[in-house]
């Protein structure tokens, strides 16, 4: 976003443009000029608006366009094996950094929700607790990872979405929508997302500020630093907030570290992540029980490689620490409990072309454990802290083939797996995706995959004067099946996607009275469905720099079956999904400057319009009542000056001012104001 007035090396042209050449956790370490615009990828502003530099915008018939087959390194995920955008035969969803600059949004979390398929509930502003769902699953179902790191929490998924990185530290991110756990393992049931940060190169230093609505304020710094063939980045900040409803104030800071080595022969990256917050925690868990309060703390690390040559052989290891401290009633002893998991593990796979197409392998280990003064079957010692404990083992060994042919890819594979909570016996999952390309505009899709999942510590142990955990929960197994198709054109794109869920022992919270507690229990559970995208950008329709730079729209319905007639009054998390979605945003330009005085006011200012309505299955309690949710519509605005080198911006979230609520009793806050700055010091290119 900074330097787009600079001579520029020679350019690949491209001509597929959702799923980029630097997705699948790989980059392409050059610079990719976006042909044609490709499927929806999220509900937010285009990423054609790369494209706005103060130059006129060249029509793309006048390009010269490489053929797809000459840029073979352009990866995309959704198999264990990098295909081109064009093999791939799964939809990978990208939010690159121009959508993100662009989404009116108050942190990560918040992007979600311009996910047509990606069901985001919130305590409060700023994702100070954020429960991420996909396809009508739950929040314990997806996969989440950065930079390909798993950063799962085995306590509880309430805890998953603590990312130690903030906004300004985001290349993209990528969503992959279905069961997948032959490629990132058992956890991802419902489908998993991906959060890749900036690997810029040069010395470079970045620092903002914001502040707004509720005496919220927030600070970052970030630092690039390359020395030879070893890249360095630094970032750190922090901020808080009075909250915008009762008992839901904040603080929160993290730190995050990350390097690389490339040459030749390998290619190496590390990371090291730090976060920790405090918050009211209002109604969350218990509607009883207003003045929760939480203590959250992560560290996490990790160490990827990939060699170069015919075999790539790509090892990972990996370490996350969490801790954990509740109060059921803010400032006393009562209901309080402290946890602490550790999840550690190594992964050794790699991959390889030949005549019949790309073969992958790989063999993982991961081992989870807590300690806890409420979570666990296994006594400690006298006189410890933690007085409780557990932990389990899995062991699972993938195996998948790619077929590319002309107009098809065949991607078929299986993971046997393996767990000491269960039995020491391998299961197995396989899946197989298909795609079939008649023409380089047109795309079907079909894909079956079987997931599973393994209880949480909370669902298996926790107690409390509200809740009552099951220790005899098993795994959730699920067969996913998703048919779509998605063609495109110059500057626009459409898809549509159906998908079917069939979910066994699903697991929720549940009340089976109005006067009961919540207990864990299983469901045979499905998830029927469909989806439709469509999203333009106007520069690249016309040829020419347009008023209008882009429109999306998306829309998901979800219906779901129970399969048996155990009656629930309350549930919390599985029968609690959004049967509508529906997205849509807009992004157009106000004005643009363009002087030879002074280059510091050459920028252009854009507003950008995100709307998005949903219609929730389930209830709240109210007093000693049963509320169902309501339908309710969001509309958020960006304001903001970019120019090369700084950015100036005000936004506003739930412009109409509109209470609601989303999850549980907790009440949703109203209209959010929030101004702040950017500026980007190049040190060295």
């Amino acid at each position: 976003m900074y330097k787009r007035h600079q001579t520029r090396p020679a350019v690949i042209t491209w001509k597929q443009f959702a799923n980029k050449g630097y997705c699948a956790f790989a980059s392409l370490h050059r610079q990719v000029r976006i042909g044609v615009l490709s499927v929806a990828t999220l509900g937010v502003a285009a990423a054609a608006q790369a494209q706005r530099q103060s130059s006129p915008v060249i029509p793309v018939e006048e390009e010269t366009l490489i053929d797809e087959e000459e840029l073979p390194e352009v990866t995309v995920s959704g198999t264990m094996a990098p295909l081109t955008e064009l093999q791939s035969a799964r939809i990978v969803s990208v939010l690159s950094r121009q959508d993100i600059e662009q989404a009116a949004v108050q942190s990560i979390n918040d992007l979600f929700k311009l996910v047509t398929g990606v069901d985001v509930r919130q305590r409060g502003g700023f994702g100070i607790q954020t429960d991420i769902s996909i396809d009508g699953g739950t929040f314990d179902q997806v996969t989440l990872l950065l930079n390909g790191i798993d950063i799962g929490n085995p306590q509880t998924g309430h805890l998953s979405a603590d990312f130690p990185v903030s906004i300004c530290d985001i290349e993209r991110i990528e969503v992959l929508e279905g069961a997948a756990s032959r490629v990132y393992g058992g956890q991802s049931f419902g489908g998993a997302i991906n959060i890749v940060t900036k690997h810029d190169a040069g010395q470079n230093v970045e620092l903002s500020a914001q502040g707004g609505s509720h005496g919220t304020a927030e600070g970052e710094a970030r630092l690039s630093l390359t020395l030879g063939k070893v890249s360095n980045r630094i970032s750190g900040g922090g901020g808080r907030s009075d909250g915008g409803t009762l008992n839901s104030s904040w603080q929160k800071g993290q730190l995050f570290y990350q390097g690389d080595f490339d040459n030749n022969a390998l290619k190496l990256d590390w990371q090291l992540g730090f976060s920790k917050k405090s918050y009211g925690a209002n109604t969350f868990y218990s509607a009883s029980y207003p003045d929760q309060y939480e203590r959250n703390q992560r560290l996490m690390t990790s160490i990827s490689a990939e060699t170069k040559g015919r075999f790539h052989f790509t090892p990972h290891v990996f370490w996350n620490r969490s801790w954990d401290n509740f109060e059921l009633v803010r400032g006393t002893t009562f209901g309080e409990n402290f946890h602490r998991s550790d999840v550690y593990g190594i992964k050794a796979g790699g991959y390889f072309d030949w005549r019949l197409g790309k073969t992958a392998a790989s063999a993982t280990v991961r081992h989870e454990s807590i300690l806890s003064t409420n979570l666990g079957c296994n006594p400690r010692p006298e006189g410890s802290f933690y007085i409780w404990s557990d932990n389990r083992t899995t062991v699972s060994f993938s195996l998948e083939h790619n077929i590319l042919l002309k107009h098809w890819t065949i991607s078929a594979g299986l993971m046997a797996s393996m767990t000491s909570a269960i039995d020491h016996r391998f299961r197995f999952y396989p899946g197989v995706d298909i795609a079939y390309r008649p023409s380089s505009r047109w795309k079907f899709l079909f894909s079956y995959n079987k997931g599973f999942r393994l209880p949480t510590f909370t669902e298996l142990y926790y107690k409390s004067p509200t809740h009552e955990g099951n220790r005899g929960l098993k795994a959730e197994h699920n067969h996913s099946f998703s048919l779509g198709g998605e063609c495109r054109w110059s500057g626009a794109a459409a898809s549509v996607r159906g998908f079917y869920h069939r979910g066994t022992r699903m697991i929720d919270w549940v009340m089976y009275a109005p006067d009961d507690i919540f207990h864990t229990a299983s469901f045979d559970l499905d998830n029927l469905g469909m989806q439709v995208q469509g999203k333009m950008s106007f520069p690249e329709l016309f040829g020419r720099n347009t008023w209008v730079r882009s429109f999306s729209v998306g829309y998901t319905y979800i219906h779901q079956t129970k399969h048996d007639a155990e009656g629930v009054v309350k549930s919390n998390m599985a029968m609690e999904y959004l049967r509508h979605k529906a997205v849509a945003s807009l992004t157009h330009r106000i004005v643009e400057v363009k002087s030879s005085n002074c280059k510091w006011l050459n920028g252009i200012c854009e507003l950008s319009w995100d709307f998005r309505w949903q219609e929730r299955v389930g209830s709240y309690v109210s007093g000693s009542n049963l509320v169902p949710y309501h339908p309710y519509a969001m509309l958020d605005a960006k304001l903001q000056w970019e120019t090369p080198r700084y950015q100036l911006f005000v936004q506003a979230t739930n412009l109409t001012n509109h209470r609601y609520y989303d999850l549980g009793s907790v009440p949703q806050p109203g209209i959010w104001v929030m101004a702040g700055a950017r500026i980007k010091l190049i040190i060295r290119d």
